[in-house]
């Protein structure tokens, strides 16, 4: 605990330093905090709630498990915490004046099953929260998906959310609300995953068990994020097992999964701090079992060429006062190997810690990160140089939290610096080489405020790029009216930007290629008029509205329209024609819709229906155009049911409906005529590859429409006290249906998605 200690002395003296803005919401009672945890496994509980008994004072514990009440009147009260399926815990308290109050709180599993309640924690935070685009996934969610493998993986559960779009199976990309793969940021407690899907869609970088929550933002996001235009997915780890030895074996003809966690310093009821690790793995051996039991899968019969391994590691440190300090560490690898056309293969490794402070005397709490990050890939393919990405560099974030009566502050500091180098040959031979340093720095303040019916969340980030010498001055604001305890109308906007391009053109609907490139340093055409643009960073403007209704205990649903104005988009050139031609080019675009979710919560079973209405266009300053990406109709439909005399039986399904992708159609052909042999070529005879005339209309064809079924079956054995086995049976593509994929525009070869995979997965946890 030492490390905290000093932690402690040197970060609450800059605590105070920038806490003096909000001296004036000094405290005029005394505060009650604490953390609520599990006490079978130390684990913290998020969502919980807490309040005084007789009074109004009561709140819901954060996903840490952390939870504050301030400006507690001085008196002795009782202090309840009770949480679905956990038995109710009573504390009595004394007040002060001025007290600070800590407590930790340990919940006993009541026996009662969490899908067995009909009111959930949920609910009770969409009435105290904007959650204005925000949807917040946690293990079970995601478990509750039937998957390909049997393999639960956040990559199938972000596919199901209203307004995200996926755009096939294998080198599938995430598309949120109109913004491009690159245009969303993903994280993994604090740091950037800069590819965190694998090159087969079904699975990403992210180890499921481990999840304790992900945030996930399709728009509209405040203050406290930045450096992307459209979307933010914002993922955290849980700690080790604080009790006991644990783990988890896993396999499938799929992968392979291993966790293993448990205490290096045990946690005690009665006082003191605790130390645990966790350690996760997972190997693919999709390229050696398929060609046995998926060989009809591909049209060579050679089996998916997929193979990737992740390893991920943490150790955490707890205070007794609940401060925390981890250390985690990653190693992400992905490899297509196509013989004798195309090999790619990509990692990700990083470092990386985060912290919270939560000092004895004052109601600030301070939280940070600092983490390093290295990604590269790296491709060669027949009759093409081989292209090369590399983006590396750290990143640094310090925050904190004022929590008031009816107004919290939160406010912050964040430093990035990285480095990105890309070569590429285009096929008019002009080589690419990019290599650029760049600085980013930015500051954020973020002011919660309860007022009657109202809930207000005004915001502001200032975002510095240096490399540019850019401001970026970044008004957020979010807002809900509770209008009764079941109807709530919300709202939120504001301007985005961000430096990081992609050199996967927003063309390309499917490119297993996935590299980077920071904002030229050159200067950037508007449109194609040859005006010279305003800046050299991508901009964007989102506007959001809505209504929550609480049906009955069972049913809500939720009404989104939204529009996000992307007023500048770069992209690398890849039609230069000439060497004096510029390296980028930049584009506009809009992307409106509306979106449904509706939900049901019964005694044993769920229903998630999520539609989405929307269009997505982009201009060139050429052309009008629909992007690649927009599907207009999506529907998913999502349906688990738990039975059996003990309730250990669960099935799942899960139905996707899309309208087709919008491509540019084929004009006709003609022959590329290689006169490298002067007089002596005779055009007559002479037979050369063919290229395409494409329609002069971008996108003006329509792919047929998408659909599938996917369903799963799982059983829970207990063997013995803890010790546990999870036999899941899925299918994915239940009736076999041909969704294309792409067609092979020179000998009209149509490619389909994969076709029906059923699978049988075994997990045994301990």
């Amino acid at each position: 605990m030492n490390v905290l200690n000093f932690m402690n002395k040197r970060i609450v003296l800059l605590a105070i330093c920038l806490g003096l803005a909000f001296s004036a919401l000094a405290q005029r009672g005394g505060i009650i905090r604490g953390n609520v945890y599990e006490k079978e496994t130390g684990q913290p509980i998020g969502y919980v709630s807490v309040g005084l008994e007789g009074t109004t004072y009561g709140t819901d514990t954060n996903d840490e498990g952390f939870f504050t009440l301030a400006d507690v009147p001085p008196g002795d009260y009782e202090l309840i915490a009770t949480y679905i399926g956990y038995q109710e815990y009573v504390l009595n308290v004394k007040v002060t004046s001025g007290s600070i109050i800590y407590k930790n709180i340990y919940l006993e599993d009541a026996g009662v099953e969490l899908d067995q309640v009909e009111i959930s924690a949920t609910s009770d935070q969409s009435r105290v929260q904007t959650q204005v685009s925000k949807i917040v996934a946690t293990k079970k969610d995601i478990k509750a998906m039937p998957s390909a493998s049997g393999d639960a993986d956040i990559a199938q559960y972000l596919t199901i959310l209203p307004g995200v779009i996926t755009s096939g199976d294998q080198g599938g990309q995430i598309f949120i609300r109109g913004g491009s793969p690159v245009q969303n940021r993903i994280m993994l407690d604090g740091i950037t995953i800069f590819n965190p899907f694998h090159s087969i869609g079904f699975f990403s970088v992210f180890e499921t068990e481990t999840i304790r929550s992900a945030d996930i933002f399709t728009g509209g996001f405040n203050a406290e994020h930045g450096g992307r235009v459209s979307a933010i997915v914002d993922i955290r780890t849980r700690e080790g097992n604080k009790k006991r030895l644990s783990g988890m074996v896993s396999a499938s003809p799929f992968q392979a999964r291993a966790i293993l966690e448990g205490p290096l310093v045990p946690l005690k009821e009665s006082g003191g701090g605790s130390t645990s690790f966790l350690l996760t793995g997972k190997h693919s051996y999709l390229d050696r079992t398929s060609p046995v039991l998926y060989n009809y899968a591909t049209e060579n019969g050679e089996g998916l060429p997929f193979a990737f391994s992740d390893l991920y590691g943490k150790v955490s440190f707890v205070a007794e006062n609940g401060s925390k300090l981890n250390l985690f560490g990653f190693n992400f690898t992905d490899r297509v190997n196509i013989p004798g056309l195309n090999e790619i293969e990509w990692s990700n490794l990083g470092i990386g810690t985060n912290f919270r402070i939560i000092p004895s005397q004052s109601n600030v709490v301070i939280g940070g990160f600092i983490s390093y990050t290295d990604y590269s890939i790296r491709q060669d393919e027949l009759d093409f140089d081989t292209r090369e990405s590399n983006l590396n560099g750290f990143n640094i974030g310090l925050d904190f939290s004022y929590y008031g009566l009816n107004t919290d502050v939160t406010y912050g500091l964040e430093l990035i610096g990285f480095t990105t180098d890309f070569r590429f040959r285009s096929p008019l031979g002009f080589t690419t080489n990019f290599i650029e340093n760049n600085t980013e720095s930015a500051a954020f303040i973020k002011l919660t405020h309860r007022v009657g019916p109202w809930i207000f969340e005004p915001g502001f980030r200032v975002q510095y790029y240096a490399s540019l010498n850019t401001i970026s001055p970044e008004p957020r604001l979010s807002a809900k009216w509770n209008i009764t305890d079941n109807f709530r109308f919300k709202f939120a906007g504001g301007l985005y930007s961000q430096n990081l391009i992609s050199t996967v053109n927003e063309r390309d609907i499917v490119n297993l290629f996935v590299g980077f490139l920071s904002s030229p340093s050159e200067s950037l055409n508007f449109l194609n008029t040859g005006m010279p643009a305003d800046d050299r960073i991508q901009r964007a403007i989102h506007a959001i509205g809505g209504f929550e209704i609480d049906v009955n205990n069972q049913w809500t649903v939720n009404i989104e329209p939204y529009i996000k104005r992307f007023t500048q988009l770069i992209n690398l050139n890849r039609i230069k024609l000439r060497v004096n031609d510029p390296n980028f080019a930049t584009e506009i675009g809009d992307a409106y819709g509306i979106d449904f979710l509706v939900k049901y919560a019964g005694k044993n079973s769920s229903l998630w229906t999520a539609y989405s209405l929307g269009r997505v266009f982009r201009d060139d300053g050429i052309q009008l155009y629909p992007a690649n990406f927009d599907r207009r109709h999506n529907l998913n439909v999502v349906y688990t049911r738990i039975f059996g005399n003990q309730n250990n039986w669960e099935v799942s399904l899960r139905w996707n409906y899309g309208t087709g992708f919008p491509f540019t159609q084929t004009q006709g052909f003609f022959q590329n005529q290689n006169v490298s042999s002067g007089v002596n070529f005779d055009y007559l005879r002479d037979n050369n590859d063919l290229n395409i005339i494409y329609a002069d209309e971008r996108n003006g064809g329509r792919l047929p429409d998408f659909h599938r079924l996917d369903a799963s079956i799982k059983k829970v054995t207990d063997i013995r006290k803890n010790l546990t086995l999870e036999t899941t049976l899925a299918v994915t593509n239940v009736y076999n249906r041909n969704n294309i994929f792409y067609l092979e525009r020179i000998t009209n070869n149509r490619v389909d998605q994969l076709p029906i995979l059923p699978s049988i997965n075994m997990s045994l946890f301990f």
